[in-house]
């Protein structure tokens, strides 16, 4: 999954967010921020991580969501 993909759901990619980051402030990201820049800077203030810390995890879940809709396209998820 990239960005594109990320902002064309957003309100399902931040319910998944939630999920991740559980500190997360959905009324603050009502609509997705202009970057991963902007996203990763909430994460960082709303979780007390760097924003090397957020990007690397936000790295992991992008990776991990995008296997997730692969496997779901092939029938496997």
């Amino acid at each position: 999954m990239d960005w594109t993909e990320l902002t064309e759901n957003w309100n399902g990619a931040l319910a998944r967010l939630e999920a991740r980051f559980p500190l997360l402030n959905r009324d603050s990201l009502p609509h997705p921020p202009e970057s991963l820049s902007g996203l990763t800077r909430h994460l960082a203030d709303t979780h007390d991580l760097t924003a090397l810390e957020v990007r690397e995890e936000l790295t992991d879940w992008l990776f991990v969501e995008s296997l997730a809709r692969q496997a779901s396209e092939f029938g496997l998820g």
